[in-house]
């Protein structure tokens, strides 16, 4: 399932497409699901018309409200397979994306796996101030993620997969949390989801495999700091509503190892560069303070703002449509 929103990546739109439609294990079907845009909608309907008829590329719009979560739970509901996979608009899938994944699906318990997404700058390479440690502010697989095939709490939702019956035992993606074109707050549903299937499943094993990989793209204006400074403190409000959804335990237990741990080494290794000369250098280690100190400014404020329940966001279950279901692979979002 590729979820879109605006005629403006058009071009990564057929690109994330057609990296699906090459995968080395093929999909049974491919799932575009348009966020209230009926020009794109109309647009992508006559591009794959063809594909359509042959049941290949579906063209579907949002059943819900605007965002991320309705447009995921929409496909989720249409997907005619017992694995649905996840794919960002502005991303291409590695041939074998697919094949890594549905291997680890051979253990019944595992009921969701996610892969590396590998940041592709628009300017040609990373700024020598933007941490690796941050990565996750342009979508992408940050240091400090464990490698190889390892248990994990979540999975990152733009390189991700689920179990049909993922979404029968927790319900669908939360709207009220993940994004909503370019407003806050921007991120975090998968998480949310993630906590409350292992809540519902205790066994349930969720995986990252690392050679499930994709290339996501990051535009300029991603790459500034100012955009740096506004998405970290999204995320802070986003975190403020998973504690608010599964308890501050739950919600954060990852975010205490990374915080005390990943972080602090990062800053000491941006030092470190500079003391050596390298370019950068405390550029990455400020990076790091000044991402920690607003993404705990914007954790704050959530808090403050749910405190008396005025957010309101929804996990209902998924009702699933009436379409027959063939192979594993359903659809690829």
């Amino acid at each position: 399932m590729i979820c879109v929103y605006t005629e403006d990546r058009w071009d990564d739109i057929l690109a994330a497409v057609d990296s699906v439609r090459h995968q080395s294990l093929p999909a049974l079907e491919t799932l575009l699901v348009v966020d209230h845009n009926p020009a794109l909608l109309a647009r992508l309907g006559r591009e794959y018309r063809e594909h359509a008829a042959r049941g290949e590329v579906r063209v579907l719009a949002n059943a819900g409200p605007r965002g991320l979560s309705a447009g995921r739970n929409t496909g989720i509901a249409a997907a005619r397979g017992e694995l649905v996979a996840f794919l960002d608009d502005d991303a291409v899938a590695e041939r074998d994306w697919l094949r890594f994944f549905d291997e680890a699906y051979d253990d019944p318990r595992v009921l969701a796996v996610g892969g590396r997404t590998i940041p592709v700058w628009a300017s040609g390479s990373r700024p020598d101030w933007f941490p690796e440690e941050f990565d996750w502010v342009v979508g992408c697989t940050y240091r400090g993620l464990p490698h190889g095939t390892v248990r994990v709490r979540n999975v990152l939702g733009g390189n991700a997969s689920f179990r049909r019956t993922a979404f029968d035992a927790a319900g669908g993606f939360a709207t009220g949390i993940g994004r909503d074109g370019d407003r806050r707050p921007l991120g975090c549903e998968e998480t949310e989801l993630c906590i409350r299937l292992a809540m519902a499943v205790p066994d349930a094993v969720i995986l990252i495999d690392d050679r499930s990989v994709i290339h996501h793209k990051v535009p300029a204006v991603r790459a500034r700091l100012g955009y740096f400074r506004t998405r970290t403190y999204a995320e802070g409000l986003s975190k403020a509503l998973v504690a608010r959804s599964v308890g501050v335990e739950k919600g954060l237990a990852s975010e205490r190892r990374y915080t005390t741990r990943v972080l602090p080494a990062g800053a000491v290794r941006g030092v470190r560069d500079a003391l050596r000369g390298r370019a950068g250098g405390l550029g990455r280690a400020g990076a790091i303070v000044a991402g920690v100190t607003i993404t705990t400014a914007g954790y704050l404020v959530g808090r403050f703002r749910t405190r008396g329940g005025g957010v309101a966001f929804s996990s209902g279950p998924i009702e699933r449509a009436a379409v027959p279901r063939t192979g594993p692979w359903g659809a690829i979002a």
